[in-house]
C-alpha cells in the first residue's frame, strides 16, 4: 500500500471501531458542571477551567481520584443518557461506525444511584445512536478491581434484569495489587450467563497479568496489554492466537506509562503482527477522542496508511459483531482507501 499526500484527512475519513472507552471518562468538564447544577452536587473545583487544570496525572491512581469526583453528578437516567450521547455525536464525526462501551455502575450504586438509572440511561442513547446517527453499540459492564469478589458478585446479580441490554463484562480500575485470579469465579459465572469477557492487563500490571486474564479468566480480548512487549513467549502467543489488545496511546502518555508518544510501543506490536487498534479510553480526561490519538500517534511514530488500514481492520476483527457485519465494514474501508489512493 502506497504512502499517500494527505494521510491526516485519510485518518480522519476511515471508519473504524472504538472497543475501549470508559463512558464516565467521556464525561467533559462543562458537562460535569451542567449535571452538578442540575443535581445540586457541590464541586470542589470553582470552575470549568479550574477542574481541568486539576488533569496533570502522575499514574493511573492519580486519575482515578479525580475520575469518581467527576462522576459524582451522574444520578438520573438522563444524566447517564446525556453523557453517552455526547460521546456518541464526537464519535459520529470521528467516523466510528460501532463502538463498545464500557461502564462502571459500582462507581454509581455505591451512591444509592440504582442499577436501573444507569443501564436504562446508556441503553437509551445507544438506540438513539444507531437509529439517528447510524453508530452500533454495545455495553460492557465493568467490575472495579480494587473491590472485592464478593462485591463484584454482587453488581453481576443486580445487573441480570438488564442482561439482555449487556454484551459482556470487563474489569477495570487500579490494576497494582490486584491481579485478574481475583476475580476468576465472577468472570466464570459471567460466561455461564452468556456474557462476553475482557480485562484490564498489562497497563501498569505486569505481564503475568495478561497471562492471568487469558488463562485464568478466559477473556477474548485485553485492554491496553503494553506491557506485553517485556515477555518475548507471552509477544508470540498474542500474535499466532490473533489475541486482540485495545491500546491507548494518549492515555498511556497521560498516565506516564510511557514518557512520550515517540516512546510508544504501538508500531514495534503492528511490526510483530499483533492484533492491536487504536482508542481513547477516558478522552475527556487524557486530551482526545479516538481520531486524536489515531493523528498524534501517526504523527510521533511516522507511521503510515497500510499501518492505518491495519488498525482499523483489527478493530473491526475484535469487535463482537458477527462476522457478515465485519464484512461490511472492510469493504467501507477498502472504498475509503481507494477514494484517497491508498
Amino acid at each position: 500500500m502506497q504512502q499517500i499526500e494527505h494521510l491526516p484527512d485519510l485518518l480522519r475519513a476511515m471508519p473504524k471501531a472504538e472497543l475501549h472507552i470508559h463512558i464516565e471518562g467521556s464525561l467533559e468538564p462543562e458537562l460535569i458542571f451542567a449535571l452538578a447544577k442540575r443535581n445540586a452536587v457541590r464541586l470542589p473545583y470553582k470552575s470549568v477551567e479550574a477542574l481541568r487544570a486539576a488533569y496533570a496525572f502522575t499514574d493511573l491512581q492519580s486519575f482515578l481520584d479525580i475520575y469518581y469526583a467527576g462522576a459524582s453528578v451522574l444520578q438520573q437516567p438522563q444524566d447517564f443518557y446525556d453523557m453517552a450521547w455526547a460521546y456518541f455525536l464526537r464519535a459520529k464525526a470521528d467516523n466510528v461506525v460501532h463502538a463498545e462501551i464500557f461502564f462502571d455502575p459500582q462507581t454509581h450504586t455505591s451512591r444509592k444511584v440504582s442499577m436501573r438509572s444507569v443501564i436504562s440511561g446508556l441503553h437509551r442513547a445507544c438506540v438513539d445512536a444507531q437509529a439517528q446517527l447510524g453508530i452500533s453499540s454495545a455495553l460492557i459492564l465493568c467490575f472495579l478491581r480494587h473491590l472485592s469478589e464478593q462485591e463484584a458478585f454482587d453488581t453481576l446479580e443486580q445487573a441480570l434484569p438488564f442482561r439482555d441490554q449487556l454484551i459482556g463484562v470487563g474489569l477495570d480500575s487500579s490494576e497494582r495489587g490486584h491481579p485478574p485470579e481475583k476475580f476468576e469465579r465472577v468472570f466464570k459465572r459471567a460466561s455461564q450467563l452468556g456474557l462476553k469477557l475482557v480485562a484490564h492487563a498489562g497497563e501498569e500490571g505486569p505481564p503475568a497479568y495478561i497471562w492471568s486474564a487469558l488463562d485464568v479468566l478466559h477473556v477474548a480480548r485485553i485492554d491496553h496489554g503494553v506491557q506485553a512487549i517485556h515477555d518475548k513467549a507471552l509477544m508470540a502467543r498474542l500474535a499466532k492466537e490473533r489475541v486482540p489488545l485495545t491500546v491507548c496511546p494518549l492515555s498511556n502518555q497521560k498516565l506516564c506509562v510511557f514518557p512520550s508518544l515517540a516512546d510508544h510501543n504501538l508500531r514495534q506490536m503492528l511490526d510483530l503482527g499483533l492484533c492491536v487498534m487504536l482508542n481513547s479510553d477516558d478522552p475527556a480526561y487524557f486530551g482526545g477522542y479516538v481520531n486524536d490519538n489515531y493523528l498524534q500517534t501517526f504523527a510521533a511514530l511516522n507511521l503510515e496508511a497500510s499501518h492505518a488500514y491495519q488498525l482499523a481492520l483489527n478493530s473491526f476483527e475484535a469487535s463482537f459483531v458477527s462476522q457478515d457485519q465485519k464484512n461490511i465494514w472492510r469493504q467501507q474501508l477498502d472504498d475509503c482507501f481507494k477514494q484517497f489512493g491508498a
